[in-house]
């Protein structure tokens, strides 16, 4: 009856070793699937990739999100050490998705609004441009004014569309403002005769007028200072300062211009 419990303790010591060799090897094989990852810097950039040459995705070539707004934020992230992964929403998404703290910062050509700033923080201007009223050739509108009871296209949640709704409301123009999400879709609903007219920024403007001669381009001359581009961050992120610093850095030392030109052909920052 000795022998038994001693064999039976000593089968129960052998089990209990195993148990505890196993568990050990499984946080050691934990450990090795996270190593190299605790320390790893990784911000998420949210952008709606449907603005080029701001961001897009060159679909004949590859999946790759790229543009003047891309290489921009992974400059950035490269001088304050972090990795940037980015992130495809639709444009009237990407403050929710810094409410929700699903993204780190957004950069898709998006300006600074009074609404805008009681959500997310900006950064400084980076970049400023104008906005264009893009049509076919056989419209016959080429002024603010041809507009008046036209159906008018612009991106959803855009600076177009409030400048739009602006214009209607201070001209008496009785225009209708049709919204899209994307870009694509306000040209194409254009393009088929659903939009007689469309309202986007001059420097992606430009892409589609080099690619279709069938549409025409005219600047809205606004008589203000245009609002211009920059950063959005959550309310009381550190890295508003932190990228601020850079931009301004960018913008002295001609990195900002190297980029302008890369993207634009000229410089747009004045």
């Amino acid at each position: 009856m000795k022998f038994k419990k001693q064999l039976a303790l000593l089968l129960a010591t052998v089990l209990m070793i195993g148990l505890l060799a196993a568990c050990g090897t499984s946080g050691k094989e934990e450990d090795k699937r996270t190593a190299g990852n605790k320390d790893k810097k990784v911000l998420v950039m949210g952008t709606s990739a449907d603005y080029p040459p701001f961001e897009y995705v060159e679909t004949s070539k590859s999946d790759e999100i790229k543009g003047f707004d891309i290489d921009i934020a992974k400059a950035i992230g490269k001088k304050l050490g972090y990795e940037v992964q980015v992130k495809d929403i639709d444009f009237n998404s990407l403050v929710p998705a810094l409410e929700n703290k699903s993204i780190d910062f957004v950069i898709s050509g998006m300006t600074p609004t009074e609404k805008r700033e009681q959500s997310v923080d900006f950064s400084d201007i980076y970049y400023t441009a104008k906005n264009m009223i893009i049509t076919t050739q056989d419209s016959k509108i080429k002024t603010v004014e041809d507009l008046k009871g036209k159906t008018v296209g612009v991106q959803l949640a855009s600076i177009q569309e409030t400048l739009a709704t602006d214009l209607d409301k201070t001209k008496d123009l009785g225009m209708k403002v049709e919204k899209r999400n994307r870009i694509p879709e306000v040209v194409q609903e254009m393009s088929t005769g659903r939009f007689d007219a469309v309202i986007m920024e001059d420097t992606v403007a430009k892409g589609y007028l080099k690619d279709n001669k069938e549409l025409v381009g005219y600047l809205i001359e606004s008589g203000e200072e245009e609002a211009g581009s920059a950063i959005a961050f959550q309310k009381g992120s550190k890295l508003t300062d932190q990228f601020n610093a850079e931009l301004k850095k960018m913008l002295e030392n001609g990195e900002m211009e190297k980029l302008i030109i890369k993207w634009f052909g000229g410089n747009a920052t004045e």
